[in-house]
């Protein structure tokens, strides 16, 4: 027995289930548009009981049309369920769009169906996005049971119709109704082997036979009728609770994310199918508590305390779940097939801030995942991707809804998106002072509708194995931009083949930047290719107009079969860029005065045909994008520098792979011997021994610290050709005079009113951000001569030398001093504004620079490295910038 029993004040349900029975079934129900799938949900509902009244579409009263923009539209957007029992069991129907734009939300639902219900219209038959539902269908392998709808409209045949399932859906489907038929059991019995075997020594099929080739999809049962005047609706339940079988499912807790949601309160609701064990109240999932457990039927709900296998819910407490999140058992994504294929810009109410909507709109696309919310750092702007013009327009009405701000849309533009033709080896150095990662990838091209597949092939003997998935995190982190055009890249396979981290300076951060940085010069050096999306279109016209028809395939560049004439009907199939189609039913329309019809499923991504225009009218600049640079970032001397992406390879420390393996020699690489080579470069030994025979101080001498080649390899002629050349010195210095510039500039003074140590401190920071720019060394210079006993003290401070002069001894005279002992072996400048000072300078043959000279110099090289970094190494010098 059934009870069942309404709360309407709090919008809640109870249906308690007295049978005891705990067989949990969860139906999807799918449809082309306006096949009446609505019209057949409610028909169920009513039938089994949950309603004593059947709403309609047109009347606004829906049981699963649950939100206004629904009943204003007559469509289904969101998916919804319904619970009720029929038979013993207790069934969890969820209502799907039927809409081709919001295909992305539908097929999110048949990741967690045991079966699913294809409606179609007995006047139209089988549709364009009928089709694309089978094939879902047929990739997630969701036993499908079959309703013929709205057979009470004339010229409907139910004979026709079926040999129309069999010949474009699967040879399959048969009539059931009359399974004690033996033309029935002679057409089971061809669908298996087993089965005929069965029939044959039988005459018959056994029942739990014929379950098991249902759930196996070896047969797609069918029925007929009307679910407006519940014609064949209780027969077809019947049907259902009969000829299904229960899952069973694993003791080990599993389950999967399938929808975000809010409520009217707008707590955020999780909602996920048990897959295995059960879940309680307070139970964690992942990181985060479950909080409530929601049974929803319509638009009320059930709160519970546990819930079992095989059951849906909708949770609260988890604020970082996502669709097609798997906990327990459950891991990893599904992929989604159809994927948003046309972009535009969103354009707010005059006073709102674009980036004060974007977080709002980020609430819209945690639930609509497919509406791809994108915003446009450098223009300030937000775009959306999304699958059509009827999406766009439910979301503008979902934005007015929800935060009360009007927007409109610019023009729409094609997605497109970029992979490769040839394989090749990207590499990417990041190595600004005191960070440090290598890494080497491998880019092959792969099939059209792929993806992209990440894999490692690198040795942990070279690469840690935390460091290779950290590597592989971030190429999975993202989008990343091809080179022609800035579009997404696809289809491709890549490899981690190499690499190399510091023990004591690479951080993950500094992988993420040489990740990046190899991908980019890979597709930099790879044949790039432009893709755009295609239709499979199906375009029904009399045939008087078929010649029209073709003429326009042709000239949109699409392909087409040879067309098949029945009567004065003709019929043409193929596909065609999705930019031409766009608009071509209105052209269709006008032409045939409303006789032809032009169905269009995506197809996926292929060759742009007209790559180059595209291309030029996007106008993209891979070496002006700064956020996604293509060279790589080296240090020497203490300092880093850009290497273009086309120069990179001959500057890596790692050897190339795909290079030694296409040549299979090594001349020109790395090779391992036993011996240990260092690279000569000038480093702090050299600082520190001019500044100590100066100061002529019984400071110890501070430790060699040189930059060495790990044990087993050595520098070939080619590398050691490479090295840098040690030249006969003019090395660069420059000394300042620290209390001097001090209190010579405004900001600075003003500080040292407050802590003379703060503005010590900022002008030791903007010296080393100025070092690590310019590249000379740089030694600061403070007196101490009033501390009584201080002996010279020599820092290093960062980047730069910092020296305390003793007691007795000024700034200037140490300057001074350096500058008679050095001025000829080095280019020496001194910065200060003392005068005297200055002519001292002057007389000694060295460069002068005022406190003002100073800070123009520094400003320059600021905006020298605004322009040569990307905007991750900005932030590292915006500082300078800021506090000059």
């Amino acid at each position: 027995m059934i009870m069942l029993i309404i709360i309407e004040q709090k919008g809640v349900f109870s249906m308690e289930d007295t049978s005891g029975n705990k067989k949990h079934i969860s139906i999807g129900i799918l449809a082309h548009v306006d096949a009446g799938k609505t019209t057949l949900s409610e028909g169920l509902l009513y039938v089994s009981g949950t309603v004593r009244k059947m709403g309609r579409v047109d009347n606004r009263d829906a049981f699963l049309d649950i939100y206004d923009l629904e009943r204003e539209r007559g469509i289904t957007i969101f998916s919804k369920q319904a619970v009720f029992s029929h038979n013993g069991i207790k069934i969890t129907l969820l209502d799907t769009p039927g809409h081709v734009d919001f295909s992305p939300e539908m097929e999110r639902t048949l990741q967690v169906l045991d079966y699913g219900i294809l409606v179609i219209s007995g006047a139209d038959g089988v549709q364009g996005h009928t089709r694309t539902l089978w094939s879902l269908l047929k990739k997630y392998r969701i036993p499908t049971f079959l309703f013929v709808n709205k057979m009470d409209q004339g010229g409907t045949d139910r004979e026709t119709l079926l040999a129309e399932l069999k010949q474009n859906l699967d040879e399959s489907c048969i009539a059931f109704g009359s399974e004690q038929n033996t033309e029935f059991y002679e057409e089971a019995a061809v669908c298996e082997e087993a089965a005929l075997e069965e029939f044959l020594e039988t005459g018959t099929i056994r029942e739990e036979s014929l379950k098991k080739m249902i759930s196996d999809r070896k047969i797609f049962p069918c029925f007929f009728g009307s679910a407006l005047r519940l014609d064949g609706v209780e027969a077809f339940l019947d049907g259902i609770t009969k000829w299904m079988v229960v899952s069973s499912y694993p003791k080990e807790f599993a389950a999967r994310v399938f929808k975000i949601a809010r409520d009217a309160q707008g707590n955020r609701l999780t909602y996920l199918k048990i897959t295995g064990g059960s879940l309680t109240v307070k139970s964690m999932l992942g990181e985060e508590k479950v909080n409530q457990i929601r049974i929803y039927s319509g638009e009320k709900f059930e709160m519970v305390n546990e819930v079992q296998a095989g059951e849906i819910c909708a949770v609260t407490g988890l604020n970082d779940s996502y669709p097609g999140e798997g906990f327990g058992a459950e891991k990893g994504n599904e992929s989604v097939v159809l994927e948003p294929v046309l972009t535009y810009q969103v354009q707010p109410q005059q006073g709102c801030d674009p980036a004060v909507l974007l977080p709002k709109l980020r609430q819209l696309e945690e639930e609509e995942p497919q509406l791809h919310i994108v915003w446009e750092e450098e223009l300030q702007e937000i775009r959306v991707q999304v699958m059509g013009e009827v999406q766009l327009e439910i979301l503008e009405s979902l934005i007015l809804e929800r935060f009360g701000i009007s927007v409109e849309f610019g023009q729409g533009n094609i997605l497109y998106k970029e992979t490769i033709a040839d394989t090749v080896e990207g590499v990417g150095h990041f190595e600004p002072l005191r960070h440090y990662a290598e890494v080497h990838l491998i880019l092959e091209p792969g099939e059209m509708g792929s993806g992209l597949q990440f894999a490692t092939a690198c040795s942990e003997d070279l690469l840690d194995r935390n460091w290779q998935r950290l590597i592989l995190t971030h190429l999975q982190e993202r989008e990343h931009p091809g080179v022609l055009t800035g579009s997404a890249i696809t289809d491709m396979k890549i490899t981690l083949v190499s690499g190399r981290a510091h023990l004591k300076h690479t951080e993950g951060g500094d992988f993420r930047q040489a990740t990046y940085r190899a991908l980019r010069q890979g597709l930099k050096e790879a044949q790039s290719v432009l893709l755009e999306p295609y239709y499979d279109y199906r375009l029904e016209v009399p045939t008087d107009m078929i010649g029209r028809a073709m003429s326009d395939i042709e000239r949109m560049h699409g392909s087409m079969e040879p067309p098949q004439t029945e009567g004065e009907r003709s019929l043409l199939i193929g596909t065609a860029p999705v930019i031409a189609m766009r608009d071509y039913q209105r052209e269709v329309t006008a032409y045939t005065k409303g006789e032809g019809h032009l169905y269009c499923n995506l197809k996926g991504y292929a060759l742009c045909h007209n790559a180059d225009e595209v291309i030029a009218d996007i106008g993209y600049d891979s070496e002006r994008d700064a956020e996604n640079p293509t060279g790589s970032v080296f240090c020497a001397h203490g300092a880093g520098y850009q290497v273009p992406w086309d120069q990179v390879k001959q500057a890596m420390h790692m050897p190339g792979v795909l290079e030694e393996s296409k040549e299979n020699k090594r001349e020109l690489k790395l090779e391992r011997t036993n011996l240990r080579v260092e690279e000569e470069w000038m480093d702090t030994e050299e600082v520190d021994r001019i500044i100590e025979g100066i100061s002529r101080t019984n400071q110890k001498e501070k430790q060699v610290r040189k930059k060495k080649i790990p044990d087993g390899y050595k520098y070939t002629a080619r590398h050691v050709a490479k090295r840098p050349k040690k030249q006969e010195p003019r090395e660069e210095y420059l000394l300042v005079d620290g209390y001097n510039i001090i209190f010579a500039w405004e900001d600075l003074k003003e500080l040292a009113k407050v802590s003379i140590a703060g503005a010590r401190g900022k002008l030791m920071d903007l010296l080393c951000n100025y070092q690590g720019a310019k590249g000379a060394q740089v030694i600061l210079v403070f007196d101490a001569y009033r501390v009584e006993g201080h002996q010279t003290e020599i820092l290093d401070y960062q980047n730069i030398h910092v020296v305390y002069t003793k007691e007795a001894e000024t700034a200037d005279q140490y300057i001074e001093k350096f500058a008679h002992e050095n001025a000829k072996k080095y280019q020496v400048t001194v910065a200060t504004s003392d005068g005297l000072e200055q002519i001292i300078i002057r007389g000694q043959g060295c460069g002068l620079l005022s406190a003002k000279e100073l800070r123009e110099e520094m400003k320059r090289e600021n905006e020298n490295l605004k322009e040569n970094y990307s905007p991750a190494e900005k932030r590292v010098t915006t500082s300078l910038g800021d506090m000059l």
